[in-house]
């Protein structure tokens, strides 16, 4: 596949994402902080965002299992989940 078709998709991915809500301006500010010293800073912080976030959802999980729930934890992990999907 050539690399303009490449970057066709990539743009109609994208697009995709701000029209169905997934994205918006944060997303867009991202990309603006990405330059040639940090080529790769969007994915980078996208890949993070979700690491943490897999890791997060575990520990609510596992914690809303425990008998009895440890609602200090659990109040923990859900603030620490808001302030990732907040930034």
């Amino acid at each position: 596949m050539d690399k303009t078709k490449l970057r066709q998709q990539a743009l109609f991915l994208r697009t995709s994402l701000f029209q169905e809500g997934f994205l918006d301006e944060q997303f867009i500010e991202l990309e603006d902080l990405q330059d040639d010293v940090n080529p790769n800073f969007v994915e980078e912080i996208v890949t993070l965002f979700y690491s943490d976030s897999v890791r997060l959802i575990f520990n609510i999980e596992r914690g809303l299992m425990s008998n009895p729930p440890n609602f200090t934890k659990l109040d923990d992990y859900m603030h620490q989940f808001k302030g990732s999907c907040s930034r």
